[in-house]
């Protein structure tokens, strides 16, 4: 089966599509731009998602639904946010079609057109915040902490499954404080809440900081970011927190009474992460044989294949793995027999293989003589024949070798990617060949960030919070500089 996926030296975008396609986790629409999250795929997600639920309720945070239409005259209430997203809205004009009297089949009735144009939301900052209008009157009403779970639409021309579609699934957290200091802590809380989420969840390593006015979020007064490194030597942006100042709640006059009974307009942030998420799982850590996942969010982190001839045989068998799926289960270990005898074994390994189960455990009739089963392990491809006798236990503490070691392996990677260069010359040379993170010194100015993505493809992916001050001189213009900042081609 290894031998459908492209190499990843061959080809590294087809090899990332095969996994995709071939592992089961997405396929093409009908839609141009849309994809079909097939159920592995979105059981992945929804792993990701309950992790993320949980830990923003044991932040404070509330889900709610707002609506997917957003009338046009919203998005002009804030003009850097509309600036922002324009060319990338699509917009409902009409709502009704008819027969066409020409046999034509279906045409949209021209007499149907919306007195104002509605947009499908890219995001849902105008919506909530003219709801929060009426939803803050004082000080007691703060803070607000909601979060909504959503696809939002983004008119994309050039498409990758999971990494960038015109629709896809996230949430979005939305919050409204008395004061900008508890704004402030809030994003990046939040910020922390998804650097912990992608290092301990899905053993991603990722550095967190803050973008530059060119690469902040529309609105924004400040976007803090987690960034973490392909195997490629590509950074993605995994999550954005947004410090959003006072400009959505002047643009909706949302205003509070405080304590003094004076009134004050709201502080807001604003909170992402995407199904781009499974997009950093599979380009972090899958080879050549297929996904590789982190047991803590795998949909099926143990599998046992049994190989016997005759009932007699697969009797013995079932009555030892029964009780072995009942010790894992009870450790709280997801684990699937497949006793189907629709496919060989040996079908069996290459598909669990593929699909990126953490362990499998594969037992015979000469297995259950002696007392042992073969357990073999996804991220490093070893194999061991284990006692049957307290196995339950030593598979849970085998999960989490290997979530650690997968984190390792990742975090090994993108230190020995990370290069720091004092000569524009040094600079293309890394991107061009070693790529990854280049640590460089940047004047300040957007016009040299703007002129160096001009010239290289490559863009500051953040300034590392806690950055160590140190002089120097921009790599481009050789103006005085107080900082490092993070450089990386990206998707």
């Amino acid at each position: 089966m290894s031998k459908e996926i492209t190499a990843r030296s061959a080809d590294y975008s087809q090899w990332y599509n095969d996994l995709v396609l071939k592992g089961g986790l997405a396929d093409y629409s009908a839609v141009k731009g849309c994809m079909v999250i097939k159920p592995y795929g979105f059981a992945l997600w929804e792993a990701m998602r309950d992790v993320l639920d949980r830990k923003f309720k044991e932040t404070g945070h509330q889900n709610a639904y707002f609506p997917l239409f957003i009338p046009k005259s919203f998005l002009s209430k804030e003009a850097a946010h509309i600036e922002g997203f324009a060319k990338e809205c699509a917009v409902v004009t009409h709502y009704r079609l008819k027969n066409d009297p020409n046999g034509g089949g279906v045409v949209v009735d021209p007499e149907a057109k919306l007195e104002e144009e509605l947009i499908v939301r890219p995001t849902s900052e105008t919506i909530i915040w003219n709801t929060y209008r009426d939803w803050i009157q004082s000080y007691r009403d703060l803070p607000l902490l909601i979060n909504q779970w959503a696809n939002v639409v983004r008119w994309e021309m050039r498409t990758r499954l999971f990494l960038r579609t015109a629709e896809f699934l996230w949430q979005e957290g939305h919050t409204a404080h008395a004061t900008a200091e508890e704004a402030i802590a809030e994003t990046t809380q939040m910020l922390e809440v998804y650097a912990n989420f992608a290092e301990e969840y899905m053993a991603v390593p990722v550095v967190r900081g803050v973008k530059t006015a060119n690469e902040r979020f529309a609105g924004a007064v400040d976007t803090y970011c987690i960034e973490a490194l392909m195997q490629d030597g590509k950074a993605l942006q995994a999550g954005t927190s947004h410090f959003l100042g006072q400009n959505f709640a002047k643009a909706f006059e949302v205003k509070f009474s405080n304590k003094e009974n004076k009134q004050e307009y709201v502080w807001a942030t604003s909170w992402g992460v995407s199904t781009r998420l499974v997009g950093a799982l599979i380009m972090v850590h899958s080879d050549d044989q297929g996904l590789v996942l982190p047991p803590r969010i795998a949909p099926l982190q143990v599998v046992i294949v049994p190989i016997y001839k005759g009932d007699e045989q697969k009797a013995a068998i079932d009555a030892k793995v029964n009780g072995l799926v009942a010790d894992l289960k009870a450790l709280g270990v997801s684990v699937k027999y497949d006793d189907s005898d629709n496919n060989r074994p040996g079908w069996k390994f290459a598909e669990y293989e593929m699909k990126g189960v953490p362990v499998r455990v594969a037992i015979g009739a000469r297995d259950i003589e002696n007392g042992v089963a073969e357990v073999a392990r996804r991220d490093n491809k070893t194999k061991e024949s284990l006692p049957l006798e307290g196995l339950g236990a030593r598979i849970h503490q085998l999960l989490e070798e290997i979530q650690q070691n997968l984190y390792n392996k990742a975090l090994n990677y993108r230190e020995e990617h990370i290069t720091r260069v004092d000569t524009f010359e040094e600079f293309k040379q890394v991107l061009d060949g070693k790529s990854g993170f280049v640590s460089a010194h940047w004047d300040g100015t957007s016009e040299t960030e703007e002129k160096i993505k001009e010239l290289t493809k490559a863009t500051i992916r953040c300034i590392p919070l806690n950055n160590p001050q140190e002089a120097g001189t921009c790599i481009l213009t050789g103006k005085p500089s107080k900082e490092r900042v993070l450089f990386a081609r990206a998707y």
